[in-house]
């Protein structure tokens, strides 16, 4: 994969204002290729529609750039890495201790220095790629080499240091990014709200007192607020879509396989999938671009050039969506999450988009609708997520877990009629691949199956969960989270794009799903919504206000 580089790379060889190069040197560049990648290009396409920047009358605005923006004005060596750095940790200085979306942030020297050296590489004419120079905080859930992986767990926080980079960290270091920290999870990564014992609570970059969502909270929270260009996330239940709609951002959890993910199992463990976060459709492809393209270790990997990701063409006329809300009523939601994103609904239709309303889930042969969604669900969640927990316990950490992993581990190990059995999995694949075909039957007519990203609004951080909706328990920690179970079940793209606001100012978002591997037709729309609505542009956190 070869990522096309930012004005002045490959034709312009002249620097921009307030940029330099050394005696008789060019701004060429050296391409990105990805390692594994069929069919990898070594010369740059100028396929991007990068934008034009200038220096900033005050650094402290650097953070407030685009990341495509901050990539051409790094390459084009408009700001130094060192001014981008030093920017970024004053604003992270300033904003996170209001949320703590950041976590293990690492000592300024060092980071300092690392930026020195990319300026070095620059002005030796060596340009990484399109992320050269940015600062980048991964989620806690993957592996940067020399940062310990705490998981959020308390027994791990003092853990070794990483060894090896998670391959899509492998991609975002080739890519240029330093890193400079992770960003917060749930412990193991569980539930919609962001909270352990090692690092504490992240809150709502729109309101403190509010849950940020999960489990990538700290992501979303950390992209909203400007401390960090983009962001990746991982998502089983929802952890890409609803903290993205908590906090006015972009999400994508991508089609299986987009973004490849060696080690363990690679064949059926298809519930938690890499995919990134950004305020708006340019980044958020940039990044998913780079996190993406086949790798051998993962055979379910795909091999498609994932260069076209970027291609913004954003024409939705005649397209058609199927507005599902909440299931005709057997998803219980607060009327503020029902107000907001069918008021949004009225949004597609400017787009020149057909806008239906389908009262009931769809049906197929082996799936019949809602009575089979929650246990469908559950019997794939406690298979998978309980044997993660299983890991843990097994190493004797059982009493240090929290009640939410030992709801998943006792779903596997004894559940409500005994043990999960192969029978049981197998039962339930069945299902599943009959909400599949149902889907895949409702995408003969429909382009998009659009559903709010949560059934509630950002809750008091101080709330574990919600108890009951409108009146309604929840049976489990994740069972308000129950509208994100379709995308994830079908493993197709779902997209999460901002609705708008409540009276009271907090966000809200809604999740798109398109067919199968068509993750580019989401990113389009996404280039579109932000077009017409200007929910991100125009609605900054008040933390950032200016």
């Amino acid at each position: 994969m070869t990522l096309a580089p930012p004005p002045g790379d490959a034709h312009d060889t002249t620097p921009a204002s307030g940029s330099s190069l050394p005696a008789g040197g060019t701004a060429s560049a050296t391409a990105m290729t990805t390692a594994s990648t069929p069919s990898a290009r070594t010369t740059p396409r100028p396929d991007v529609r990068w934008p034009q920047v200038k220096r900033p009358s005050s650094l402290s605005r650097i953070p407030f750039w685009d990341a495509a923006e901050l990539s051409v004005a790094i390459r084009r060596r408009v700001v130094s890495c060192v001014e981008v750095m030093t920017s970024f940790l004053d604003h992270i200085e300033r904003v996170n201790p209001a949320v703590n979306a950041i976590v293990g942030l690492r000592p300024r020297t060092e980071l300092l220095r690392e930026a020195a050296e990319k300026d070095r590489l620059l002005a030796r004419g060596s340009y990484q790629g399109w992320m050269h120079g940015f600062p980048h905080a991964v989620k806690d859930l993957a592996d940067v080499q020399g940062t310990p992986t705490t998981y959020g767990l308390i027994p791990l926080a003092h853990a070794a240091p990483a060894t090896t980079d998670t391959l899509f960290v492998q991609r975002i270091r080739a890519a240029g990014a330093i890193f400079i920290g992770k960003t917060n999870t749930p412990e193991l990564g569980l539930g919609s709200h962001t909270y352990n014992n090692v690092f504490g609570t992240t809150t709502n970059a729109y309101d403190p007192t509010k849950a940020a969502g999960g489990s990538s909270g700290g992501a979303a929270v950390a992209v909203a607020l400007r401390m960090v260009p983009v962001a990746d996330g991982s998502d089983f239940m929802g952890s890409l879509r609803n903290p993205p709609g908590w906090n006015n951002v972009l999400g994508l959890r991508p089609s299986y396989g987009r973004v490849p993910a060696p080690g363990g199992d690679v064949f059926i463990a298809q519930g938690s999938i890499d995919g990134p976060i950004a305020r708006n459709a340019l980044d958020l492809a940039l990044l998913l671009r780079t996190m993406s393209g086949y790798d051998d270790r993962a055979p379910l990997s795909l091999t498609e050039n994932p260069e076209a990701l970027t291609d913004l063409a954003s024409d939705q006329h005649g397209r058609r969506v199927a507005w599902l809300g909440d299931l005709d009523g057997y998803l219980p939601m607060e009327k503020d999450v029902l107000d907001v994103t069918t008021t949004a609904l009225e949004h597609f239709t400017r787009l020149g988009m057909h806008v239906s309303t389908i009262q009931s889930l769809p049906t197929a042969d082996t799936f019949s609708g809602v009575k089979d969604l929650w246990p469908t669900w559950l019997t794939h969640r406690h298979w998978q997520a309980g044997m993660s927990v299983k890991t843990a316990i097994d190493a004797g950490l059982r009493d240090l877990l929290k009640p939410e992993a030992h709801y998943e581990h006792d779903g596997l190990v004894t559940g409500a009629n005994g043990p999960l059995s192969g029978i049981d999995v197998y039962d339930a694949s069945v299902k599943r691949s009959g909400l599949y075909r149902a889907f895949r039957d409702l995408f003969q007519t429909y382009d998009y199956a659009v559903l709010p990203t949560a059934q509630v609004m950002p809750f008091d951080a101080r709330t574990h969960w919600p108890a009951s909706i409108n009146g309604k328990e929840m049976s489990s920690y994740h069972r308000w989270m129950e509208v994100a179970t379709i995308g994830t079940l079908l493993g197709a793209p779902t997209l999460a794009i901002p609705a708008g606001f409540n009276a009271a100012g907090l966000p809200i978002g809604l999740q798109v799903i398109s067919r199968n591997h068509d993750d580019r037709s989401l990113i389009s729309l996404a280039h579109a919504w932000e077009q017409q609505t200007k929910f991100i542009r125009d609605h900054p956190p008040k933390l950032i206000s200016r």
